[in-house]
């Protein structure tokens, strides 16, 4: 199973072929910011949903107490780059309003069941990302 800088670096590599389909099915594409203290790139392998032809991610970091980083940097910077399979495109990331959770999560929770968990065991709302291609 690919994890981490490893995962991504094999779905670049193959345009998705190796490292899309993960872990139970869940498909995963790839997410570029910019380091809010470093500016340089950083890169994520992260579980996704088509939503009305965005794409949407859930910063849920396992349920720690804290947001992940890559969310962290995309509230400092909202243009980020993606790669879903061999498509590669920039885009604008916001925070799904509360009416919009609301539809996204349990689709979310669908494809990776552990975001409920997740939810539980933590008191911060976990946001959803929506990434709208620019």
């Amino acid at each position: 199973m690919l994890y981490g800088d490893e995962h991504v670096r094999r779905y670049e590599e193959t345009d998705g072929e190796v490292g899309h389909d993960w872990e139970k099915g869940a498909p995963i594409l790839i997410l570029t910011t910019v380091g809010r203290k470093s500016g340089q790139e950083r890169k994520f392998a992260l579980i996704y949903q088509e939503h009305e032809g965005d794409y949407v991610i859930v910063a849920s970091k396992g349920g720690a107490p804290q947001h992940p980083g890559w969310y962290l940097n995309l509230q400092a910077n909202p243009e980020v780059k993606v790669q879903v399979k061999a498509d590669k495109f920039t885009a604008k990331a916001r925070t799904a309003t509360d009416e919009e959770r609301e539809v996204l999560w349990p689709k979310m929770a669908k494809v990776w069941p552990a975001y409920d968990d997740y939810q539980r065991k933590t008191d911060r709302k976990i946001p959803v990302v929506i990434l709208e291609r620019a």
